[in-house]
């Protein structure tokens, strides 16, 4: 298995073991383009890996926080209670990469930079640049995800 996000398209691709992409899914990069650049807001690209799969037994709409379930769960309600909130959802893949001077080391460490694959509230629209560099999707989808990959699955991010 690998996955495939193509930044111009709002696109997550992945693909089985011959190559044949099985699931296609809308997604959200960062509002501020690409880029591997520490604090920068931007969605970095290239050869990375899922270091750690975090939430597999939490619920729809768990609300994290440094990669802990904080006990609650977003609805429009609770968003709305909480305007501003860059909501990390449901199930985190959380990305290191593979290019030491791309990706990987220094100021363009994408997993010091903490840089995920996260659900985010249903309010949020698909399909168009937001995040603050990471890759946003539907809870939903990020739950199936989720369970059709590992720690270790290759990712490759494409401007």
């Amino acid at each position: 298995m690998h996955i495939r996000i193509e930044i111009a398209t709002q696109r997550l691709d992945l693909f089985d073991e011959h190559g044949c992409c099985i699931r296609r899914y809308r997604v959200s990069t960062a509002l501020n383009g690409a880029g591997e650049q520490m604090d920068s807001g931007c969605t970095p690209r290239g050869r990375h890996r899922i270091r750690a799969c975090i939430g597999r037994s939490a619920a729809w709409g768990t609300v994290f926080r440094g990669r802990r379930p904080t006990g609650e769960v977003w609805s429009p309600a609770f968003a709305a209670a909480h305007p501003g909130r860059d909501w990390i959802l449901s199930r985190i893949l959380w990305l290191c990469g593979e290019e030491p001077g791309v990706n990987r080391g220094g100021r363009v460490d994408s997993m010091r930079r903490y840089i995920y694959i996260h659900g985010t509230g249903e309010d949020q629209p698909m399909g168009e640049p937001r995040s603050h560099g990471c890759i946003r999707m539907r809870n939903d989808d990020i739950v199936e995800l989720f369970e059709l990959v590992s720690a270790g699955t290759r990712v490759e991010i494409a401007e």
